[in-house]
C-alpha cells in the first residue's frame, strides 16, 4: 500500500509539471512463506503496481540469493517489464555480520543470470564492493532475460492474483458486504458490530465469490468513514483479504477513499458519462492512477440506456475515450448495459432481457477484451416476495447472457437454482418472457408465477421424492444439489453394496462430481454452487475414511502390500502455488493410501521449493502435482524445471482438471529430461500408473 501511494504521488506530480521519471519497484520476501511483509504473493504484489509502468520490478534483502530464486522466476513469469534482482549477503549472524562470501553470492546471482531470470542485478544488506564486482563478472557473460508478451486479461489481485482466464465462465462479485442490498449487513455497519461484519465477507470467500462488493451507500451512515474502516478490517483478515475487492459507490469521493485503503489491484464500481465526458474521464484517470478496473455504466448525458441501440452507442463511445484518451487498458474496462426489470405488464419492457443479452454479444465481438457485467436481481423486481420464480428468472436469464459473453455480476449465486432444476414449465416460461419469444410470455409467466408464490416449504417438501430413487442417484442428487443432511446414511448405504469402501469414491462419488462438472463446464453451475458440492463430496470421504483406514490396517497384517515392504511406495502430493483447489488431490490421495501407499499432502497453495524440500526430506519415490485453473499449469512448467535444475529424477504425475496429456508433453515433459512426466486422467488409473513406475520393468514405458 504504501509502494501504490507512493507510485500515486509520482503519476500526480509527473504528470502537473509534464515530465517522465524513471521508477523501479522492489519488494520484500520476509520468510519461507513465499508472501510479502503485507502477505501478497509476487503475482499479486505486480498486479498491484502494474498500472505504474515501472522499468522494472523485482525483489531485494530478504532471505539471500539461494531462496529468492523461486521469488524472482515467480515474478519473471507474469511481469511485461525488466525484473532487477539484489538480495542481501544472507541473514545476520549472532554479531550482526552477514557471512555470504563475495564468491558465493556471485555464483547464486550468476545461475540468476545464466537461467534468464533478471536484467537488473545488485546487492542490498550486508554486500560490498567486492561482492558487486564478482555479481558483475558472474553475470556478464549472460544474456538478459526476455520480456515476456504477456496475454491481456483482466488480472486483479488481493494478497492473491486472480486472473480472469478462458477456463472461468463467469466471476461471482460477493453481493451481501452491501447495506443496500442486505438487511443484516446495513444492521451490522450502522450498529458498529464490524466483527461480525467481517464474518458475512468471510462467508462469501468461503462460499466461492471470487470478488467482494463493498457498498456503503445509506443516508444515515458517513459513508466515506465506513468505506475505510471496513476495508481497512478487511486488510487485516488474510482468509478474506486474499480476493480483489470492487469499491461500490455512487459518490466518487466514497470509492477514491476506498482506493485509498486497498494494496491489491479493485475494481471500482462504478463510473459514467452521466454527467458529461470531462467528469467522466477525470473518475477514470483517478482510478487507473490507483491501478483499478472499472464497472462502466451505460448511461450518458440523456439518461440510461434501454435499448440494444442505445446500450451499444454508450459503450462504444466510453470504450474509444477510455483507450484513445487515457491509454486505459481494454482488459480493465468492465461494461454493465443495464439490466432492467421485465413482466411489468408495459410492453416496452419486454425486450430489455434480448437487450442486454445482444448488447453483451455486440460488446464482446466489437470492444476487443472489454467484459461484461450486471446486477441481475434487477431483472426479476416485478417479482419480488415469489423467490421460486425470482431464482429461476436468473438463473434462465445467466445461462444465455452466459453464452453472450457476460463473464461477471453481482449475484447470490449460492442461493439460485440450477437450471436444469427448474420446474420444466417455469423454465420453459421464464425462457420465452427473458427471449421475449411471443406477445403473451409474460402474461403467461404471471399467471404462472401466482402457483409458486409462497411455495418455497412446499416445494422443498416436494423434493424430498428423491429420497426414493436407488443410492447411486441420491448421492448423485446430494452432490449436484449441496445437500448434506442425508449423505452419511447414503454413503452407508451405497457402502453395503460394493466389496471395497473406495469402490463408493470411484463409483458413484465420482459420478456425481463429474455431473457437477459438466453442469459447471455448461453454464447451468456456478462456483458457489460448486464449492457446496466438494463440502458434500468431503463428507462423504469422511465418512468412509474409518472404514478404508480398517482395510488398510487388515492388508497390512496379512502382507498384502505384495513385496514384504512396509508400504508400495512414498508420495509427495500437492496444489501447486497459487491454486487452492484440492478435491482432486484429496481424492487421489485417498486411493493412493487404501492401495498401500504412503501419502505425504502438503495442501494447496504450494510452492515448489517446498514440495521439493519435502520430497528429498521424505525421500519420496514420487511426486504429484494436481491444478484447476489455467495459471496452475505455468507453475508446473516451473517445477519441472525445478526438479531439473536441482538434479533430481523423481517420477512426476501430473493431474486435475485445467492439465491435459498433450500440455504435459508439450510443455512439461521438456522441462524434465532427469524423469518422467506421466499425466493422470482420474484418480481410478494413480495407483496402477504409480505402481508401474516404482517398477524397475515397468518404468521404461514411461521414458
Amino acid at each position: 500500500l504504501n509502494a501504490k501511494a507512493a507510485l500515486y504521488a509520482i503519476a500526480e506530480i509527473t504528470e502537473a509539471r509534464g515530465i517522465h521519471v524513471p521508477v523501479m519497484v522492489s519488494g520484500t520476501i520476509t520468510d519461507k512463506s513465499g508472501r510479502l511483509l503485507s502477505g501478497q504473493l509476487p503475482e499479486a504484489f505486480w498486479y498491484s503496481v502494474q498500472h505504474a509502468n515501472p522499468i522494472t520490478i523485482g525483489f531485494n534483502c530478504a532471505l539471500g540469493a539461494e531462496d529468492l530464486r523461486a521469488h524472482i522466476a515467480d515474478i519473471g513469469r507474469v511481469a511485461d517489464t525488466l525484473v532487477c534482482a539484489y538480495p542481501n549477503a544472507g541473514l545476520p549472524n549472532e554479531f550482526g555480520q552477514y557471512d555470504e562470501s563475495p564468491e558465493y553470492m556471485a555464483r547464486l546471482v550468476g545461475e540468476f543470470a545464466q537461467a534468464g531470470l533478471v536484467n537488473v542485478v545488485g546487492g542490498c544488506c550486508g554486500t560490498t564492493p567486492a561482492h558487486i564486482k564478482a555479481i558483475a563478472e558472474a553475470c556478464a557473460p549472460h544474456k538478459p532475460r526476455i520480456v515476456p508478451e504477456i496475454p491481456p486479461l483482466l488480472r486483479l489481485s488481493g494478497l492473491e492474483p486472480f486472473n480472469l482466464t478462458s477456463d472461468i465462465p463467469f466471476v461471482n462479485v460477493g453481493e451481501r458486504t452491501n447495506v443496500t442490498g442486505s438487511a443484516r449487513f446495513r444492521k451490522l455497519i450502522k450498529n458498529g458490530d464490524y466483527t461480525a461484519a467481517l464474518q458475512v465477507a468471510r462467508d462469501q470467500v468461503e462460499n466461492g465469490a471470487q470478488v467482494i462488493d463493498v457498498n456503503m451507500d445509506e443516508g444515515l451512515l458517513d459513508s466515506k468513514q465506513a468505506m475505510i474502516d471496513f476495508l481497512n478490517l478487511v486488510a487485516s483478515e488474510p482468509d478474506i483479504a486474499r480476493v480483489p475487492v470492487m469499491i461500490d459507490s455512487s459518490k466518487f469521493d466514497v470509492i477514491e477513499a476506498g482506493l485509498k485503503c486497498v494494496q491489491g489491484k479493485p475494481i471500482v464500481n462504478s463510473i459514467s458519462m452521466k454527467e458529461g465526458e470531462e467528469k467522466f474521464l477525470h473518475e477514470a484517470s483517478i482510478a487507473r492512477r490507483h491501478g483499478a478496473a472499472v464497472v462502466v455504466m451505460a448511461f450518458d448525458e440523456v439518461g440510461q440506456a434501454d435499448t440494444f441501440e442505445r446500450k451499444t452507442e454508450i459503450c462504444a463511445r466510453a470504450y474509444k475515450l477510455l483507450v484513445e484518451k487515457l491509454d486505459f487498458p481494454p482488459q480493465d474496462i468492465i461494461f454493465d448495459p443495464n439490466i432492467f426489470a421485465i413482466a411489468t405488464g408495459l410492453e416496452e419492457h419486454n425486450n430489455y432481457g434480448v437487450d442486454f443479452i445482444e448488447a453483451t454479444r455486440w460488446i464482446r465481438q466489437n470492444l476487443p477484451h472489454a467484459h461484461i457485467s450486471g446486477g441481475v436481481s434487477n431483472l426479476s423486481f416485478s417479482f419480488r416476495g415469489n423467490e421460486p420464480v425470482r431464482e429461476a428468472m436468473h438463473s434462465v436469464f445467466l445461462y444465455h447472457a452466459i453464452k453472450a459473453g457476460m463473464d461477471m455480476g453481482i449475484v447470490n449465486a449460492g442461493q439460485m437454482v440450477i437450471y436444469d432444476d427448474i420446474d420444466p414449465e417455469l423454465r420453459q416460461v421464464c425462457e420465452d418472457t427473458i427471449l421475449n419469444r411471443d406477445p403473451g410470455a409474460s402474461e403467461r409467466l404471471l399467471e404462472l408465477a401466482e402457483k409458486f408464490r409462497g411455495q418455497e416449504k412446499q416445494v422443498k417438501e416436494q423434493d424430498l421424492a428423491w429420497r426414493e430413487w436407488p443410492v447411486e442417484k441420491r448421492l448423485s442428487h446430494a452432490l449436484v444439489n449441496g445437500i448434506t443432511e442425508y449423505i452419511d446414511a447414503d454413503t452407508e448405504a451405497a457402502r453395503l453394496t460394493v466389496e471395497r469402501p473406495l469402490h463408493v469414491i470411484e463409483g458413484p462419488l465420482m459420478d456425481g462430481m463429474n455431473v457437477v462438472g459438466d453442469l459447471f463446464g455448461a453454464g447451468k453451475m456456478f462456483l458457489p454452487q460448486v464449492v457446496k458440492s466438494a463440502r458434500v463430496m468431503k463428507q462423504a470421504v469422511a465418512y468412509l475414511m474409518p472404514f478404508m483406514e480398517e482395510e488398510k490396517a487388515r492388508n497390512q497384517a496379512a502382507g498384502i502390500a505384495g513385496d514384504g515392504r512396509s508400504s508400495a511406495g512414498k508420495i509427495v502430493l500437492a496444489t501447486v502455488k497459487g491454486d487452492v483447489h484440492d478435491i482432486g488431490k484429496n481424492i487421489v490421495g485417498i486411493v493412493l493410501q487404501c492401495n498401500n501407499f504412503e501419502v505425504v499432502d502438503l495442501g494447496v497453495m504450494v510452492p515448489a521449493a517446498k514440495i521439493i524440500e519435502t520430497a528429498k526430506a521424505e525421500n519420496a519415490d514420487i511426486i504429484g502435482l494436481s491444478g484447476l485453473i489455467t495459471p496452475s499449469l505455468d507453475e508446473m512448467v516451473f517445477m519441472a524445471s525445478e526438479l531439473e535444475r536441482q538434479g533430481l529424477d523423481l517420477p512426476l504425475l501430473i493431474g486435475g482438471a485445467t492439465t491435459s496429456r498433450v500440455h504435459t508433453a508439450v510443455k512439461i515433459d521438456p522441462a524434465y529430461k532427469r524423469g518422467p512426466v506421466v499425466h493422470v486422467n482420474d484418480a481410478s488409473r494413480a495407483v496402477g500408473v504409480a505402481s508401474s513406475l516404482l517398477s524397475p520393468e515397468k518404468r521404461e514405458d514411461y521414458a
